[in-house]
């Protein structure tokens, strides 16, 4: 969760190092939004808003697309849209952009998708209830929403250290499970999981992990190089060996009790389904 990135989200596209954290994040992502594919035969998939805090915008739902799902990717930023179509055609998945200075409508049908998602993005909604409102109408089967963990240590030393409330068009509240949970209750969708997600062996801090890793001597203890990491290259089915690599950090992922991750991991997943369909 770098908050920079607000500022210089465009220099990825021109240099796709996201280094060791938005690495081992995306494919931890992948992990989780393959599973709910596979358990919910989804097919047709929704990623809106597609910019949150990572490195390289709009590449989140490419696992999607390699399993064979239809994906739309809408955003309220033009000129990144059209960086992200061009990543896309590198990679060589097919993919539909839509462009909307709101999200207060979402111009689909109703239960036009079976899944819709997005990752760190909330907080860049201006009118959360009408955008919900929308998502739930569009949405057939299931809604999977990431927010940055609010308790964690990482996010809590951005959060002192930047003054959120200042940056525009930028709303934090939206991230807050008591400010969001409730609008898709209301519109009769369930919570029925939610947990912690990209629980990595360095914290959530606005600095390279490599970097951190080294200042903390666990570089070599975990035997991480400096090298640039980018995982185009795995898109692109070039380097199949890049999300084992990433898996190698993921023990805090897999057995770290609950506690922990509270104060550790750097997101938390909700997953919500239509009372209808339970």
């Amino acid at each position: 969760m770098a908050i920079p990135i607000i500022n210089n989200w465009q220099r990825y596209f021109s240099n796709p190092d996201e280094g060791l954290g938005s690495s081992y994040e995306r494919v931890i992502l992948n992990r989780k939004l393959r599973k709910i594919a596979r358990e919910y035969k989804i097919t047709n998939v929704l990623e809106a808003p597609i910019f949150g805090f990572t490195g390289l915008s709009g590449i989140n739902s490419v696992s999607l697309a390699k399993m064979g799902c239809n994906i739309t990717l809408l955003d309220h930023n033009e000129d990144r849209l059209k960086l992200v179509q061009y990543i896309w055609k590198l990679i060589g998945q097919q993919v539909a952009f839509r462009m909307q200075n709101s999200y207060n409508f979402l111009d689909f049908e109703d239960d036009y998708f079976d899944m819709s998602w997005n990752f760190s993005a909330l907080w860049f909604v201006a009118d959360l209830a009408p955008f919900i409102n929308e998502l739930t109408r569009v949405t057939k089967k299931v809604i999977f929403i990431c927010v940055p963990n609010r308790y964690g240590l990482g996010y809590l030393s951005q959060k002192y250290s930047t003054k959120m409330e200042n940056i525009p068009d930028f709303y934090p509240k939206n991230i807050i499970p008591q400010n969001f949970v409730p609008l898709f209750q209301q519109r009769d969708w369930k919570l029925t999981e939610s947990n912690y997600i990209d629980c990595p062996p360095w914290p959530d801090i606005g600095m390279p992990k490599l970097e951190f890793l080294k200042k903390m001597k666990l570089d070599k203890i975990l035997k991480t190089k400096s090298e640039s990491i980018s995982i185009l290259g795995y898109y692109q089915d070039k380097d199949p060996y890049f999300a084992y690599k990433m898996l190698k950090y993921s023990w805090l992922e897999n057995y770290a009790p609950k506690f922990f991750k509270s104060i550790w991991a750097h997101h938390k997943f909700y997953l919500f389904v239509p009372q209808r369909q339970i």
